[in-house]
């Protein structure tokens, strides 16, 4: 072994951030294996290398004993004295045993072990870097399909887009540029495997924190998400600030922040609406675009029942089902939508005491702000 492999783990050592101890102490694990399988030896062996020539000998380690069982491991007293005599039972006794043409095997060992762990701590940093990013979003270039996965490079390494994590509306082709968010890193055998997707509900906010200024600043906050990927979601918004419009701030100026997103989404409808912590006012507004009457909320079951115009059932329930079913997941609260003259039969509308208002938001015209008051 000669000095260049260890200028070569030098260099290692400051281009791949692997310590030149860590792959010595690899090569001479690695040499002891090499010598054991190539030369048929069972004995136990300790490998010495010279930082400072590289050069290389290989010691069999002996116990000294009185009675010699086996001539591999073991070594009697009265032999071991005769190397030196101040040996006693118990001790190790070192003989070299470095074979001619060891240099050749020793050259091609270390070759594979530098490499190997090499290759090893390239995988590290690449899991740490993405381990880092799980829940995140990034930008990628579609390299090949098949019927399993898309698969999406990253830079560094291939993201896996699964068929059921691709969106129904979209064709993929090579070289296509599209953002993923990562939802899973893994470590294996092979190095780690990226799972990426295009219908999370965490692609939509992180859309939107890329979008808005006001959600990546923390002014404006993004309470829960409803995704159906390629048809319509909704997302519902609160701001502290009371000089802030939230829906506003996500819609911006003449629209622009929400197409971006549309776009990027290949058209999917993004409704965005305010929060509330009043369950009546956020079932409400979740179910925009279609206006609301009253709202009846049952607290033990968290279940809703929410009263219409007769005109606008078929706008608040959606093409099957899909508004009622969006604005359920947004709030968390069953919701059973009733038009306004199947309530008057059943004479639950009109409730005495109650008084609604409605007020079209002019920021979107896909949400409105209902607000409810309760007429003491």
């Amino acid at each position: 072994m000669s000095s260049e492999l260890l200028d070569a783990l030098t260099l290692l050592e400051k281009e791949k951030g692997i310590s030149s101890d860590v792959l010595i102490e690899a090569i001479e694990a690695a040499l002891i294996s090499a010598y054991k399988r190539n030369f048929n030896q069972a004995q136990n062996v300790r490998v010495d290398l010279n930082l400072e020539n590289g050069s290389m000998r290989v010691f069999a380690r002996k116990d000294v004993v009185d009675e010699v069982y086996d001539s591999r491991l073991e070594i009697s007293i009265d032999e071991a004295r005769l190397i030196n005599p101040n040996y006693q039972v118990n001790d190790v006794l070192e003989i070299e045993v470095t074979p001619k043409d060891f240099g050749r095997i020793a050259a091609q060992t270390a070759k594979q072990v530098v490499t190997q762990r090499v290759r090893e701590a390239e995988r590290g940093v690449i899991y740490s870097e993405f381990m880092d990013r799980e829940d995140d979003i990034m930008t990628g270039i579609v390299q090949r399909l098949d019927s399993k996965f898309i698969y999406v490079s990253l830079g560094k390494i291939e993201a896996l887009l699964p068929a059921n994590e691709q969106m129904p509306n979209e064709k993929y082709k090579p070289h296509d540029r599209i953002k993923v968010y990562i939802t899973k890193v893994e470590k294996t055998t092979k190095g780690p495997q990226i799972f990426v997707s295009r219908t999370h509900p965490g692609l939509l906010k992180r859309l939107f924190e890329i979008e808005v200024p006001e959600i990546y600043d923390g002014t404006v906050e993004i309470r829960s998400v409803a995704r159906e990927a390629g048809d319509r979601s909704k997302i519902s918004v609160h701001s502290d600030n009371e000089e802030v419009d939230p829906v506003g701030s996500c819609v911006g100026p003449k629209g622009q922040r929400v197409q971006a997103i549309v776009n990027e989404l290949k058209g999917e409808k993004v409704d965005i609406v305010r929060w509330s912590e009043d369950p009546v006012v956020f079932v409400a507004n979740a179910l925009s675009p279609s206006k609301v009457l009253d709202v009846m909320v049952n607290e033990a079951e968290k279940a809703t029942t929410v009263v219409v115009p007769d005109y606008q059932l078929s706008l608040a329930i959606g093409k099957r089902g899909q508004n009622a079913r969006l604005a359920a997941k947004l709030t968390g609260w069953k919701i059973d939508i009733k038009s306004q003259s199947e309530a008057e039969e059943s004479g639950i509308f009109p409730r005495e005491g109650i008084s609604l208002f409605e007020e079209e938001n002019d920021d979107t015209d896909d949400t409105f702000d209902l607000h409810l008051k309760e007429i003491e």
